[in-house]
């Protein structure tokens, strides 16, 4: 593993926020890119990622660490190539990380979860994702934060959100927490939830 490919999307005109979208295991930088649509955001450049270990069973599939044992093989790896990935964005795109949205699903939640807390980022946004280790933030304060699960979901349980949500309630965060009558996707509703967390989020930047 040596970098991150990513599909760079970008506006017509000069791109004032960026958008950053982590897919899921067994999925690829493919994967959320209709987010760019369907989010209606015009003025952010879109990067979408693709996680740097091949599936062992998906064709063209992704993951951003070994799920198959409780070793997370490639975690650590994974883990400071974003980071490092994310920092270059700035002097590549020239926005800052302080209008930078991260977000993820499934296990890019788990991801943007654990990344999220050490880099001075605009918002988090985590779909149907989890905690893979405990967190460890190393910034002054934590970004506004996104959580949105599925009651139904049969991937990663509800309560693997709710944990989440009093992970961050108790480390301070300012959190926005919703459930839906649904299982592990990314529904219509969602993407208008989303899209008002990022303007609102963006204008206090």
């Amino acid at each position: 593993m040596t970098q991150l490919n990513s599909i760079p999307v970008s506006p017509k005109l000069e791109p004032t926020s960026l958008f950053v979208a982590l897919h899921g295991w067994g999925a690829n930088c493919n994967d959320l890119t209709p987010f760019v649509g369907e989010l209606n955001l015009p003025d952010y450049r879109f990067e979408f990622p693709d996680a740097p270990l091949p599936h062992p069973e998906v064709p063209g599939g992704k993951m951003w660490y070994d799920l198959s044992n409780q070793e997370y093989q490639g975690l650590v790896e994974s883990r400071q190539m974003l980071i490092d990935w994310l920092i270059s964005l700035e002097s590549k795109t020239g926005i800052p990380l302080s209008k930078t949205i991260l977000c993820g699903f499934s296990q890019g939640g788990a991801m943007a979860m654990d990344v999220g807390v050490t880099l001075p980022l605009a918002g988090l946004i985590i779909l149907s994702g989890y905690l893979h280790s405990p967190l460890q933030p190393s910034v002054e304060k934590l970004p506004p934060i996104l959580i949105v699960h599925g009651i139904k979901d049969p991937v990663v349980p509800i309560q693997q959100g709710r944990q989440s949500r009093d992970t961050f309630t108790n480390l301070g965060a300012n959190i926005q927490y919703q459930e839906f009558d649904m299982g592990h996707e990314i529904r219509p509703e969602i993407l208008k939830l989303m899209r008002s967390f990022v303007i609102d989020v963006i204008a206090k930047a």
